[in-house]
């Protein structure tokens, strides 16, 4: 099969040739259909996880066909169109696991960090961590639903969303856009924060009721005057100082939610979050519980992002726009 394979921090992605896995006891193979191409899978490369495991093949926003499974593997059958997310497996005996959040497994393992994942024409994959995909759900636009898809609806869920909730949501890119939609579909009334006016045009048409230019205005009075402040504030940006600066802007009782930060630290003003019991989270993704939830609403309510399909020789061009800020768009490397 033909595969990208990261060979180690700051190297180049090696495309090259490998032999077909064979789906031992639990596993499933997988013929890949589609997978979306991840900031997480730059930050890999360039060596922000200190736990990965080189040789690999990144990607963790897979679709597919199963192919092949495993002994003691009844489902999914062979034919079943499946997806697959960044949790590639965990214990299965921890409280966590048990209690279905095997995302917070400490034993947790990444699909296309520490295990092969969809930089490739087959993968191998453990049966209980795929889910099937919804019925007419086009296998190449879902793709980034595996990722960023979970993170903005777990997200929302994880911030207590509900109908009429001031939901204010810090950058529009891929899981931005996504849970503005969301947001919307949820019957809450939607702001986002952007650095400059350009932003304002997408985001009215995705559903927002109002925009925030932090390069002409405060963000934190902009929502505050919001009538009252943002109930859930939802940081999809790579910037821990984007979603500081708008603390300020939280009705009573509020959240910040962190699905997006950067490498700065988090600094909380004490004495307004005591006063007006702010919360502060955070999300990382979700369990497979988790993306059952998210592709049936993304089905049922119609929510896929735009993305744009490469072929497997140009995901490394493609990586290296994003890390030098060219890239547009969501990339989907699609297989024929």
């Amino acid at each position: 099969m033909r595969a990208a394979v990261a060979t180690g921090v700051d190297a180049p992605l090696t495309l090259t040739d490998l032999d077909v896995p064979q789906p031992g006891t639990g596993e499933v193979l997988v013929k890949v259909t589609a997978c979306g191409v991840c900031y997480s899978d730059l930050n890999l490369l360039r060596g922000h996880y200190p736990f990965a495991r080189f040789p690999v093949v990144p990607g963790h926003e897979i679709t597919g066909v199963v192919t092949a499974v495993g002994e003691g593997v009844t489902f999914p059958e062979v034919g079943s169109a499946v997806g697959a997310q960044f949790l590639y497996d965990s214990c299965g005996h921890c409280d966590y696991c048990v209690r279905g959040d095997q995302i917070l497994c400490p034993r947790k393992r990444i699909t296309g960090v520490v295990a092969d994942g969809g930089y490739a024409e087959y993968a191998l994959l453990k049966a209980g961590y795929v889910t099937p995909l919804p019925p007419g759900l086009d296998p190449v636009a879902a793709a980034p639903l595996m990722c960023a898809g979970i993170t903005a609806f777990n997200g929302l869920r994880q911030g207590g969303a509900r109908p009429g909730s001031r939901i204010a949501v810090i950058g529009a890119g891929g899981i931005g856009a996504l849970a503005i939609r969301y947001a919307v579909a949820m019957g809450a009334r939607v702001a986002v924060v952007g650095r400059s006016p350009r932003g304002e045009e997408q985001a009215k048409a995705l559903g927002a009721e109002r925009y925030v230019a932090t390069s002409e205005t405060d963000p934190a009075e902009a929502l505050k005057a919001w009538d009252g402040g943002a109930d859930l504030i939802l940081n999809a940006a790579p910037s821990t100082d984007a979603a500081a600066a708008t603390l300020g802007g939280l009705a009573p009782d509020g959240t910040l939610l962190l699905c997006g930060y950067g490498a700065q630290p988090l600094v909380l003003p004490t004495q307004p979050m005591v006063l007006n019991r702010l919360h502060v989270a955070a999300n990382p993704s979700g369990s497979p519980h988790d993306l059952r939830d998210t592709l049936g609403f993304s089905a049922a309510h119609g929510i896929l992002p735009d993305v744009m399909p490469i072929t497997l020789d140009e995901a490394p061009a493609t990586l290296d726009a994003m890390g030098a800020g060219t890239a547009h768009g969501r990339s989907v490397i699609a297989f024929a």
